[in-house]
C-alpha cells in the first residue's frame, strides 16, 4: 500500500491519593467521566476531533485516535489525547475540592499499576484485505518481539523480574533491575482473537472498519504506551515500513522463535540486547543482530522502491541510532529522544545526586511520574518544556488536534459530530456510520477512511444545520 491509515488506542492508569479515605478507581473514574456523560450521554463517546473516548474495562479512561494518514498526525492526535484527559482531570479535581473530597487525581499514561494489572496501548494499521494475513503477523512477530530495544518507555523493577508463569528470565530473577519495555511481561501468546484473557502481540479479530472486500485492519496490542514525540513516530513509522516491504512480497529468511513470549520477556531485561534467544530451527539470535537485519532489509527495499512519505530518512535514522546506542551502551545520542533512554538518563541522575539504588521505592515513584499527564507535574512534561526530550510537532499543532480532526474520514466525522450537537437532534456515531435519530431516522455509511469528502454525509450536515432541533431532517 503508497497509502496507509494510522491509529492508536491508549488506557491510562487512574489513581486518587488522599491522606484520608481514597476513591476507589471506579468511583474516580465515574467522577471523571461526569463532564463526558453530561455532553454526550454516554461514557462511550466520539469527539468532534474524529477521536473516541471512552472507559474500558477495569475503569481505565481510553483514548483512541482519528484515523491518521501521516506520522505527524498520528502523533498530534495522541499527544491530544494527553490534553483531552488531563482536562477532563482537572475538571473532576475542582469538582472534588468543591465536594470537600481530599487528595489528588492522577491520570498516567503508562501500562502497569502497583498491583501488576497491566493496560495497553495499541496500535492499528489499515493493509490490503490481499495480504496473506498468516504470512505477514509469521514475519512480524520477530520484529515485535525485538523492537522493544528501539521504542520501548523502559522499566524499573525494584524486586527484580517477577515470575513469568513459566518464562522466567533466569539469572536476573530476584535482583533489581531496569527493563526495556512496560508491557512485554505482561503479554502471553504471539497471535490471538482474545484481547484480555491470553493477551498476545498480535490481536487477530478482523474488524477492517472500513470496506472489507479491500482492506484489513492489523491490531497490534504489544507495545508500550509512549510519551515522547518521537518514541511514538518511530514505533509507528518501522512497523509501517515492515509492512510495505512485507506487502510488497520481499522475501525475509524465517526467523520464526522458539517461544516468542519468553523471547520477548528476555530481551525487554537485558539491556545490552545481546542475549541469545532461540529460533524455531534450534538457532540462536541476538535482539541486536535480528533488529540490525530487519534495519538493513527495509532500508534495502527502500532504496530500490523509493520511500513513500518524506519521513522516512528520519525513520531510518533514528531506527540505526537507536540500536547502535544499545550496541555501544552509550544512550547519549538518544537520551533526548526514545522513551527508555530518557528516562533511564534522568533515574542514573536521581540515583547519582542521591545515593538511590533501583530497589528504592523513590526511583520507582519517579519512574512512575515520568507517566503522569500533568502538565505541572509530570517528569516528561518537564524534561520535554526545558528542552530535554524532542518534538516532532509543535505543541500548537498538538492542541489543535484536540479539536480539529486530520485530513482522512475523521474530518467527515467530526462535521457530522459539530452540527448534530448544534442542532440538538439525538445521533449515533461509530467509525463507519453516521446517524440521526428520530422518528425519521438517517444513516450514512462512510467505508472510505482515506476520503475527507463525503457527498452523502456534507448533505445530511448541511440538513442538520438548517433544519435545527426536531426531527431528523428531510434530506
Amino acid at each position: 500500500m503508497d497509502r496507509r491509515i494510522y491509529g492508536i488506542e491508549t488506557e491510562f492508569g487512574i489513581a486518587h491519593s488522599s491522606p484520608g479515605a481514597r476513591l476507589a478507581p471506579e468511583e474516580a473514574a465515574r467522577t471523571l467521566f461526569g463532564p463526558v456523560v453530561a455532553w454526550g450521554r454516554s461514557s462511550n463517546v466520539f469527539l468532534p476531533n474524529g477521536g473516541r473516548l471512552y472507559l474500558d474495562v477495569g475503569s481505565h479512561p481510553e483514548y483512541a485516535t482519528a484515523e491518521c494518514a501521516t506520522l505527524e498526525d498520528v502523533v498530534a492526535q495522541d499527544k491530544a489525547g494527553e490534553l483531552i484527559v488531563d482536562d477532563l482531570r482537572r475538571r473532576a479535581q475542582d469538582e472534588m475540592a468543591e465536594a470537600g473530597t481530599a487528595g489528588q487525581l492522577y491520570l498516567f499514561k503508562n501500562n502497569v499499576d502497583s498491583r501488576g494489572n497491566s493496560f495497553g496501548s495499541h496500535e492499528n494499521y489499515l493493509i490490503a484485505r490481499r495480504t496473506e494475513f498468516a504470512r505477514l503477523v509469521a514475519v512480524l512477530i520477530p520484529f515485535l518481539v525485538t523492537r522493544q530495544l528501539v521504542v520501548g518507555a523502559g522499566k524499573v523493577h525494584p524486586a527484580g523480574p517477577e515470575d513469568f508463569g513459566g518464562a522466567r528470565v533466569g539469572e536476573l530473577d530476584g535482583a533489581p533491575s531496569y527493563s526495556f519495555s512496560q508491557r512485554a511481561d505482561h503479554i502471553w501468546e504471539g497471535s490471538s482473537s482474545a484481547t484480555t484473557r491470553s493477551r498476545p502481540l498480535i490481536n487477530t479479530r478482523d474488524e477492517p472498519h472500513a470496506d472489507a472486500e479491500h482492506y484489513r485492519r492489523l491490531h497490534v496490542i504489544v507495545g508500550d504506551s509512549t510519551m515522547s514525540q518521537t518514541t511514538t513516530a518511530l514505533r509507528v513509522g518501522t512497523t509501517d515500513l515492515m509492512l510495505r516491504m512485507i506487502e510488497a512480497g520481499r522475501i525475509l529468511p524465517d526467523r520464526t522463535m522458539a517461544d516468542p513470549v519468553r523471547a520477548l520477556r528476555e530481551v525487554s531485561h537485558d539491556l545490552t540486547g545481546t542475549r541469545p534467544v532461540e529460533l524455531a530451527d534450534g538457532s540462536r539470535r541476538s535482539a541486536l543482530d535480528l533488529q540490525h537485519e530487519h534495519l538493513e532489509s527495509v532500508r534495502s527495499f527502500v532504496d530500490r522502491e523509493g520511500a513513500h512519505h518524506d519521513r522516512v530518512p528520519w525513520v531510518l535514522d533514528l531506527w540505526e541510532r537507536t540500536l547502535d546506542a544499545v550496541a555501544r551502551q552509550d544512550t547519549s545520542g538518544i537520551d533526548t529522544e526514545i522513551d527508555w533512554a530518557i528516562k533511564k538518563t534522568l533515574l542514573d541522575g536521581y540515583a547519582a545526586r542521591d545515593g538511590l539504588e533501583l530497589s528504592s521505592p523513590r526511583m520507582a515513584q519517579l519512574d512512575l511520574a515520568y507517566h503522569d499527564t500533568a502538565p505541572e507535574r509530570g517528569l516528561f512534561n518537564l524534561l520535554q518544556r526545558r528542552g530535554r526530550a524532542a518534538r516532532l510537532v509543535p505543541e500548537e499543532r498538538v492542541e489543535q488536534a484536540a479539536a480539529v480532526p486530520p485530513a482522512t474520514r475523521a474530518a467527515v466525522r467530526g462535521r457530522f459530530i459539530d452540527a448534530a450537537m448544534a442542532s440538538g437532534l439525538q445521533y449515533t456515531v461509530d467509525w463507519v456510520h453516521l446517524k440521526v435519530n428520530g422518528r425519521t431516522q438517517r444513516t450514512v455509511l462512510c467505508k472510505d477512511p482515506f476520503a475527507a469528502e463525503n457527498a452523502e454525509a456534507d448533505s445530511l450536515v448541511a440538513a442538520l444545520r438548517t433544519e435545527g432541533a426536531g426531527d431528523a431532517p428531510a434530506v
